[in-house]
């Protein structure tokens, strides 16, 4: 056993290497290549996207309005600074007769230092804090939730980019065959055993070959440059998955597991969530404009000259106290408000709801897919098999005169055809079980 699991170590990096290896010699002319893993696709993938980018920046806005709804507990202090010139003041001692002029300073200056602390509120600070710590967690819960889809979509591409590679390494080697095939097809013209018409169908046949690797080849370049323009690449760099990806095996557990695993760790689900507490939170928010308010005040004046009097002096002056106000309109005012607010919270659950029986959906979609999946390789690695062997009979039957070209080139497109579908089969495989791994959060 220990020897057969080795065997199928070195199967595994032998295959690698020949992938990359043929790939580098198609496509030395168009520049590097570079071997990445998914662990590197996802890390490069994160960092670069402009999308997610986007999101972090709304997490670190959000971040700070926390800090800033925290600051409405301290208290609010004002200082002032007033200066200007003094009119001449005329005083009349009779009615408007007898007019006096008195003596005035040119100049006033008044400093003013006041203080503000709200003692209660009705719950809108409280409410206001607890509003941004949620708008919080939904930036970052958004976050998460747009990290599995941009995983899902690079792995997309990734797992096309390897069947594009096996697709080349596939025509190669048909390409060789065919080749060698033709030129025995030439030799047994010559000798008279078989007409012009097979030669001309059998470099037909390898000309079409010829053409579909040119179409991988560009399709290799454009897959690679899409990837290297998401990763921050050089958009000329051939990228080279990792193949043992493939050879991987992924244990299933129970369809209802999955789906509890989905409700408690889905980020859209838990953003929905949060999205509901926030409306909850509004209803707070819309009770406290109806409730009375009470702060302390505090202030301190420097003034001159002396209000009353005139008089070039200074005056200091201070008082602390406390304010009390109720706003009495609310009551009829914010009827209406409160109501909205309740429906609103009615439209969040409503909305949990639809997500639930769309992450059921999406869980048992997947579920299933995954298992579909495992079933077309086990049912296609029999079919390749079946192929080869296929292949082996018509060509010896051909060379035999037992079976005529078309046969033959029937029996080598289905063996090409077989394999092609295999390679797809295992790249589903890995695709459903990470799709399976984003509808439960863990992606």
């Amino acid at each position: 056993m220990p020897y057969m699991q080795t065997k199928r170590i070195h199967i595994i990096l032998l295959m690698a290497a020949v992938l990359c290896l043929s790939a580098q010699a198609a496509h030395a002319a168009s520049g590097d290549s570079l071997f990445l893993s998914v662990e590197q696709l996802f890390a490069r993938g994160m960092e670069q996207n402009l999308h997610l980018a986007a999101d972090r920046l709304a997490e670190r806005t959000a971040a700070d309005r926390r800090l800033a709804a925290r600051t409405g507990r301290l208290p609010e202090i004002t200082v002032g600074l007033n200066g200007g010139y003094v009119g001449q003041p005329i005083l009349f001692q009779r009615g408007l007769s007898d007019p006096t002029r008195p003596e005035t300073p040119d100049w006033s200056q008044n400093y003013v230092l006041n203080l503000n602390q709200p003692l209660y509120h009705g719950g809108r600070i409280r409410s206001a804090i607890r509003q941004a710590d949620i708008a919080y967690d939904i930036a970052v819960l958004q976050t998460a939730a747009d990290q599995g889809e941009v995983k899902l979509a690079l792995l997309r591409q990734y797992l096309d980019l390897f069947s594009l590679y096996k697709q080349h390494l596939v025509l190669t080697r048909n390409i060789n065959e065919s080749e060698r095939r033709l030129k025995d097809i030439r030799k047994m013209k010559e000798e008279g055993v078989i007409t012009n018409n097979d030669v001309l169908r059998s470099e037909m046949q390898l000309t079409d070959n010829r053409l579909s690797l040119l179409e991988t080849e560009n399709s290799i370049r454009l897959t690679s440059q899409q990837l290297d323009i998401l990763l921050g690449l050089d958009e000329d760099l051939l990228l080279c998955p990792d193949t043992s990806l493939l050879e991987k095996t992924f244990s299933l557990d129970s369809l209802d597991s999955y789906v509890d695993r989905a409700y408690a760790a889905d980020p859209s689900m838990r953003l929905l969530a949060r999205q509901t507490d926030l409306a909850r939170n509004n209803i707070s928010m819309v009770r406290a404009r109806q409730m009375p308010q009470l702060s302390l005040y505090a202030a301190n004046t420097l003034a001159r000259p002396v209000s009353r009097t005139l008089a070039d002096m200074y005056n200091n002056a201070w008082n602390v106290g406390l304010t009390l106000s109720y706003p009495l309109s609310a009551l009829y005012s914010n009827r209406h408000s409160m109501s909205e607010a309740r429906r609103q919270v009615q439209v969040r659950l409503n909305a949990e709801e639809q997500h639930r029986q769309q992450l059921r959906t999406d869980v048992r979609s997947a579920y299933l897919r995954h298992r579909e999946a495992i079933a077309r390789v086990e049912a296609l690695k029999l079919s390749v098999k079946q192929a080869e062997e296929n292949y082996r009979i018509m060509r010896n039957r051909y060379l035999n005169q037992l079976a005529i070209l078309t046969d033959l080139l029937d029996a080598d497109n289905l063996r090409l055809d077989a394999e092609l579908q295999l390679t797809t089969a295992r790249t589903q495989v890995v695709y459903t079980y990470c799709q399976l791994l984003k509808a439960t959060g863990r992606l």
